[in-house]
């Protein structure tokens, strides 16, 4: 008996019914039965089907004489499933690569739970990924199991069939079938998930949920969306045979009268010569409905009103909102009168000679190498005020990225305009915002965010692809404004020279987040260490990955990492570090935090300090991260994984090739990493001569003393500093606990 059963209803889908059979029958996980129901289809549905079914025994297809729509057949693939739990998969939807096993995984952790709920992106027709916007709720439901009373916010998801499994004993007991109609999801969900006694939730996208540019059924302009009311006639109908639960009549009647009227505002859904009879049909259902005593919320008292009431107040709504933008737009057109006002005022004052603003990683808080000339800056020379700028304090200092102690401005606040006329030194890792004037006198230092590998600035002219949405001469203009261009190499100096022709000098003070790299700060990877709960004695390998040009997200799956983590055995721990342009979408919801939660890996992406993570690791497996150049100078083994150089480098443009001069060994397949680390190539003699020639060519001028030396030389301005003897000598070493073992065969 296979333990899932994939029930796949199929009609007029002949141009996307390949790909979601291919990304069912490509899992990893391989004990399922898929179930095609042929509804009937026009195209040349039923013909891929047969063929599926000829190819692989698992595939099993039902040819139904007659279009019966999409909840009965679904209903007529149920009988004929054998599974342990059933799958409802819509056939223009695909799967997510692990995504069954990953459920398997959360069934068996969970003791095979009435309902399962997963997680779901909706993937556009233009290219675009957007990531289910409740994806929160899975994640604080993680652990354990729960009802819908003990969690009702649960009932706040899409309430789909598709982004759950159910066992399939609870369905058959319970006598569950779906309705004919247009909203068939809605009596089957609702009382699925009122009649479950255990629910568990999955906070990974398992689901790509296809968003078509034309062809879904629920946003044609029709009078089937009329059958909303009967399917919520078939909910309350529920309610009513089952006496217990109702209790969940009030919820319901809100949630019906939400509904209806959300489909009534769009646009797009009803004839404009409906709407009347809608409206009206709603309203008669809400007040058939409606509990004795209930209080209705603001928003649905106009269901107790007449459809010209409801019409005025929808008209008053659109006014009222066009009247606020253009509020907004005079507003906003005074606000920057006033700032043009205030600078023109403060363009008169002198400068400040003690006043240094900060920003870092687009204002998102005190980080790199700003951070680290700050902290500097406060300890030699506490004369200085050093101010950052931040696009957001509460999110700021909720990630850890803005120390109490330490003195900020929103961007774009009156304060901040105040603060920026004054300033005397301006230091950002990457540009400040155009609107940002550069007074004569000031000092604008860019710190970078790391020696470039892959085309930067005006090199990326002949590159359409990376440049996506860069206006490569807006950044031109703006990078006119620096001063100094901070860098840790000759590679780099020549680099920022070439990508950006401007007038600035080149300082070659080495990076400043890197000193404590140089420095030690061995105390900082044991606190990482000790904060993610990883054993003493193991041996952490650090997986950091880029991301790439050549894919719309950037994000791409280089391989499995459950099976990454496996395969590292016993005595070992996988970091995994997602580059920062992807922590904030749907990357870490596909499988990565799931894993992280489980315990087979640790998700670093969130660390405010990349530095501690490095600190941390005894290797590093990186692709095309700039990070490979930070880590070289811990000296510890570096291995790149480039299975897909030749794509990465036409797409993005590199400037060497890092294949033939790499700091260590380069896999070129899942199959050669998983060899080099298991056989101990990763740490020989030639891993470390490699290294040696990368730390040499790319660490050149970091020497632990970078933040100092733009303290002194830039913003204190002491010609002739010469720094003291090296911090160490030899870059430091991993942990002895940790070397002992890497060097025990």
């Amino acid at each position: 008996m296979p333990r899932f059963s994939v029930i796949v209803p199929v009609f007029r889908v002949q141009g996307f019914l390949r790909e979601c059979l291919d990304s069912v029958l490509e899992q990893s996980y391989r004990d399922i039965e898929v179930i095609a129901v042929d509804d009937r289809s026009p195209d040349g549905c039923g013909a891929i089907l047969d063929e599926y079914a000829a190819g692989d025994e698992r595939v099993r297809v039902l040819h139904l004489p007659e279009n019966v729509g999409l909840g009965r057949a679904r209903n007529a693939g149920m009988p004929h499933a054998t599974g342990d739990f059933l799958f409802f998969l819509d056939s223009d939807d695909t799967l997510t690569p692990g995504a069954l096993r990953a459920m398997a995984d959360r069934l068996a952790e969970s003791a095979d739970p009435d309902v399962l709920v997963f997680d779901y992106a909706r993937t556009h027709w233009w290219g675009g990924t957007r990531r289910n916007v409740l994806a929160h709720l899975l994640a604080q439901a993680a652990e354990g199991t729960f009802t819908a009373a003990e969690r009702p916010e649960i009932l706040d998801l899409l309430m789909v069939v598709w982004n759950k499994v159910y066992r399939r004993d609870f369905v058959e007991r319970e006598g569950f079938t779906f309705p004919p109609g247009y909203y068939e999801d809605t009596p089957w969900t609702f009382p699925v998930m009122l009649s479950a006694e255990r629910i568990a939730t999955l906070d990974r996208i398992c689901l790509n949920y296809r968003q078509r540019r034309q062809g879904n059924i629920l946003s044609t302009t029709s009078r089937k969306h009329f059958d909303i009311h009967d399917q919520y006639e078939r909910v309350f109908a529920f309610l009513d045979s089952r006496p217990a639960l109702a209790s969940w009549r009030p919820y319901l009647h809100t949630k019906m009268g939400e509904h209806c009227l959300d489909i009534l505002s769009k646009p797009d859904r009803l004839p404009s010569s409906d709407k009347g009879e809608f409206f009206r049909r709603t309203a008669e259902l809400f007040r058939e409905h409606k509990p004795a005593g209930a209080v209705v919320p603001p928003e649905l008292r106009v269901l107790e009103g007449g459809y010209a009431a409801y019409r005025v107040k929808r008209q008053a709504g659109r006014a009222g909102r066009e009247l606020g933008r253009r509020a907004g737009q005079v507003r906003g057109a005074a606000a920057v009168r006033a700032a043009r006002g205030r600078s023109v005022v403060a363009a008169h004052r002198p400068l400040d000679p003690d006043l240094v603003l900060y920003a870092a990683s687009s204002h998102r808080g005190v980080l790199g190498d700003p951070a680290a000339i700050h902290r500097k800056a406060r300890e030699i020379a506490p004369r200085l005020r050093g101010v950052w700028v931040v696009r957001d304090e509460e999110e700021a200092a909720t990630a850890g990225l803005l120390p109490p102690d330490v003195e900020h401005v929103v961007l774009n606040s009156p304060r901040h305009h105040r603060l920026a006329a004054r300033a005397m030194y301006f230091v950002n890792d990457v540009n400040w915002p155009g609107g940002l004037p550069k007074r004569p006198g000031s000092v604008h230092i860019h710190t970078h965010r790391g020696t470039p590998l892959k085309y930067m600035g005006a090199d990326l002219l002949d590159k359409p692809g990376a440049r996506l949405g860069l206006d490569v001469p807006q950044l031109l203009r703006r990078a006119d404004r620096w001063d100094y261009s901070l860098v840790a190499n000759r590679h780099s100096e020549l680099v920022w020279e070439r990508a950006y022709p401007c007038h600035f000098t080149s300082l070659r003070t080495g990076s400043p987040r890197n000193d404590v790299l140089v420095g030690g700060g061995g105390e900082r990877g044991a606190a990482f260490r000790l904060r993610h709960g990883i054993p003493a004695g193991h041996t952490v390998v650090l997986y950091a990955p880029t991301r790439r040009d050549y894919r719309r997200g950037g994000h791409v799956d280089r391989f499995d990492l459950a099976r990454f983590a496996e395969d590292l055995g016993e005595g070992h721990t996988l970091v995994v570090r997602l580059h920062p342009g992807l922590a904030a979408g749907p990357a870490r919801g596909l499988g990565l935090a799931e894993l992280h939660r489980r315990g087979v890996l640790v998700d670093a992406t969130g660390e405010p300090h990349v530095e501690d993570v490095l600190l941390a690791a005894d290797l590093l497996v990186t692709d095309y991260s700039s990070l490979m150049f930070d880590y070289a100078l811990l000296n510890r083994p570096i291995v790149v994984h480039a299975d897909d150089w030749g794509a990465y480098a036409a797409s993005r443009g590199v400037y060497f090739d890092l294949a033939a001069e790499p700091p260590g060994h380069v896999s070129r397949s899942y199959r050669e990493l998983a060899w080099l680390l298991a056989s101990g190539t990763w740490r020989d003699e030639e891993s470390a001569r490699l290294r040696a020639v990368f730390r040499d060519r790319f660490g050149e001028y970091d020497d632990g003393h970078a933040a100092e030396r733009v303290v002194r030389t830039v913003l204190l301005g002491e010609d002739g500093w010469v720094p003291g003897p090296p911090t160490a000598e030899e870059p430091p070493a991993m942990p002895s606990a940790d070397r002992d073992l890497l060097t025990s065969s």
